[in-house]
């Protein structure tokens, strides 16, 4: 491989860089510049008045190449203000003494068309293990510890910092990747990711991107040595490793992670899965990141880059419009869409529009449907559930395929896999006695309407404000009704009234036990279960018990009882009780299924015996689990 085939694409990876670089800064006014020009700054500084100063640290870390970096040198003038100091002279010179950090990069969406204002930033942090010792790799922890509380108190773009050792990175090392100890590994997956979409913030460039010559085969070790050793080479490369191949297994694991995650809000996952299903079945095609590194290495003289999100939209929606069902690639236009926050035939067309312009002129979306999706975020609840459960569905069929193909290609399908992903499956869609439903949204912010309490008769029901006419749930019992919306994540005091009934319960009663169930179960998130948990049996973890809620009577001799419960498979149960037996079988059941239970009371605060009431349950339910 000729010197002057890595200078050029040495140039054209930089030109590329910059692209990208400017699509984020476009996408995020404000917070780009900070994540882009001050974070290598912060990193290379170490003065009392700066975000991430370290007392005994003895010469600041030093981001390979800052002090060559125009913008950031243009950009320390005003932070230098900013924190009050006073120098002259750059504070981010090379010392020899200072330890090196080799690269900043992001991976995933950011300057991408398919970032959005709920999109996060994930940044790889990379240095030598061998250059540090223990106290000076604690040092550069707490240095990014520091930084990421300035930035979460000062930036709207969520930011995760990733301190990653070259050296694991090559090896495919990146932590704790697979299923917590409980599934197929994809640790090639996210370097496919990695090498297809990261921005280079600061420092050296990734050689893998420079070994590319579109008329001969290279060696990427041996083109690495020849480049490192040669007079023309410069110390401004890093060995991230090669990435020939990704096998089967990897692309069937991260596709399983990909589906647990998608069965809270499955529209932010959806599109990895459909991607990942495209590897599975064309396993043999040419990896997409170096079809990407192609493309952008091979564009002409103009500089005329794609990005890598347009990229992947039109590789996928390429290969499914060859290979679904006309319906089916309807859907899967409408979720690159609603994923990628596209606002097409509207007034204003962002950068987003325009670059995608052409992936729709092929593969159009009615008229109607596009005015549609543009009113995604003020959809009517009903809406977004109804559209949320055909997402779902389209998910399962999709996870049913992998499972075929995995199989279908001689595959062994570890078990264990197959006994989580269908439990936690059933957590989401399996309807039980006493169980609290689960509603699937697209996304986990929607715009909230208006709940309303209301009683007829020996049921209560919930209407919402947008659609009065549509009923969000009926049950004869209001804890359940008020479980139902604090469990399925649409609960805000605020956002809650009742209408005048002949009850007991007051407005102020019904704020206050949904507070408090929100605060002992939160919301269904059954991403947040750990893998282990789908691999023992079914048992109760937590209860809330809800003493006379809807009763008005004020004596001691209280006999209507409510548990609200979740088991250890992210499921919540409402059951009422009007009789102690019929609790204390009950209690005597999950006593011998269940230990350590966390165990909390309710009672209306104006029953003058609150505290006597609420000493007797506690007693009596710790006699009925011990005995058990």
């Amino acid at each position: 491989m000729l010197f002057s085939t890595l200078q050029k694409n040495k140039k054209k990876f930089i030109a590329y860089n910059d692209f990208r670089k400017n699509i984020f800064l476009q996408n995020s006014v404000k917070d780009a510049p900070v994540i882009l020009y001050m974070l290598p700054w912060l990193l290379s500084v170490n003065r009392l008045s700066v975000p991430g100063y370290i007392k005994d640290l003895k010469e600041p870390f030093h981001v390979f190449n800052i002090e060559n970096e125009r913008e950031i040198l243009k950009k320390e003038v005003f932070y230098k203000r900013m924190y009050e100091i006073r120098e002259e002279k750059s504070l981010i010179r090379q010392s020899y003494r200072g330890l090196s950090i080799h690269g900043l990069y992001t991976i995933g969406s950011v300057g991408t068309i398919s970032q959005t204002s709920h999109s996060d930033c994930d940044i790889w942090i990379c240095y030598d293990r061998n250059d540090y010792d223990d106290k000076s790799l604690l040092f550069l922890n707490q240095k990014l510890n520091i930084i990421k509380d300035w930035m979460d108190a000062h930036l709207k773009m969520p930011v995760y910092f990733f301190l990653s050792d070259i050296s694991d990175i090559r090896k495919c090392n990146f932590g704790n990747m697979d299923f917590e100890s409980c599934g197929s590994t994809q640790r090639n997956v996210l370097k496919e990711e990695f090498y297809r979409t990261a921005i280079m913030i600061c420092g050296k460039i990734p050689f893998w991107w420079l070994c590319y010559d579109d008329e001969n085969t290279v060696n990427y070790d041996k083109e690495l040595e020849n480049y490192l050793l040669s007079d023309m080479g410069a110390p401004d490369v890093i060995d991230l490793g090669n990435l020939e191949q990704v096998e089967q297994n990897e692309y069937y694991g991260a596709a399983l992670w990909q589906f647990n995650k998608s069965l809270t809000h499955p529209l932010k996952s959806i599109i990895k899965m459909l991607q990942l299903k495209m590897f599975l079945e064309s396993s043999e095609e040419e990896l997409l990141c170096h079809k990407f590194r192609r493309l952008i290495l091979s564009a002409g003289d103009k500089d005329d880059f794609t990005e890598p999100s347009l990229f992947t939209m039109s590789s996928i929606l390429d290969y499914y419009a060859e290979n679904s069902r006309e319906e089916y690639f309807k859907f899967i236009k409408k979720f690159f869409y609603l994923r990628y926050d596209f606002k097409m035939l509207s007034k204003k067309q962002t950068l987003k529009e325009i670059l995608a312009a052409d992936i729709f002129k092929k593969y159009k979306i009615d008229r109607a449907d596009i005015y549609e999706l543009n009113e995604f975020e003020s959809w009517q609840l009903q809406k977004h559930i109804h559209f949320g459960s055909l997402m779902l569905d389209f998910l399962k069929e999709i996870y049913k395929d992998i499972v075929r193909i995995q199989k279908g290609k001689g595959r062994e399908i570890d078990p264990q896999d197959l006994k989580i992903m269908g439990r936690k499956l059933s957590s989401s869609i399996e309807k039980k006695n006493h169980k609290v439903e689960v509603l699937h949204t697209p996304v986990e912010r929607i715009k909230l309407p208006v709940f309303t309490f209301a009683n007829s008769g020996k049921v209560w029901l919930v209407n919402s404000s947008d659609d009065p006419s549509q009923t969000v749930i009926i049950n004869e019992d209001i804890i359940y009704c008020l479980a139902y919306i604090v469990w399925n994540g649409i609960y805000e005091p605020v956002q809650t009234r009742m209408l005048p009934n002949h009850s007991s319960v007051t407005m102020q009663e019904i704020i206050n036990l949904g507070k408090t169930i929100k605060e002992v179960f939160g919301s269904y998130n059954i991403t947040s279960v750990h893998f282990g948990n789908f691999l023992e049996e079914e048992k109760v973890i937590k209860m809330l018990i809800v003493i006379s809620f809807d009763n008005a009577s004020i004596n001691m001799d209280i006999s209507d009882f409510c548990v609200i419960y979740k088991n250890n498979w992210e499921e919540l149960f409402v059951r009422r009780f009007n009789s102690l037996d019929k609790m204390k079988a009950f209690f005597e059941k999950v006593g011998k299924e269940s230990r350590n239970l966390d165990t909390q009371f309710y009672i209306q605060r104006s029953n003058k015996y609150y505290e006597k009431i609420i000493e007797r349950t506690k007693s009596f339910v710790t006699r009925m689990l011990a005995s058990a």
